[in-house]
């Protein structure tokens, strides 16, 4: 994880956006007298958002991690996956 101050990364804006697509690393950046920023690349912020939103209920997480435990143990299930718009 990259930090730098306001300053420095106003100073770089262009070469910082670059670094956090690029490097597909945070950056987060100090603020004197404010609370800090985290720049994240907006895939990772979706993914964070969906991981969040799934994990969000007991229901769904006790699924999701008896759904990873079975994977683990190889007791999973191949399927063919179908295509809604096949006739």
């Amino acid at each position: 994880m990259k930090v730098m101050s306001m300053s420095e990364s106003r100073a770089n804006y262009a070469a910082t956006l670059d670094s956090v697509i690029n490097d597909q690393e945070e950056v987060v950046i100090t603020r004197p007298g404010g609370e800090n920023v985290v720049m994240i690349p907006q895939r990772e912020y979706e993914s964070m958002k969906e991981t969040l939103y799934l994990m969000a209920t007991s229901v769904n997480r006790e699924r999701i991690t008896r759904s990873m435990e079975q994977l683990n143990e190889r007791q999973g299930q191949l399927h063919e996956l179908l295509d809604p718009d096949a006739e």
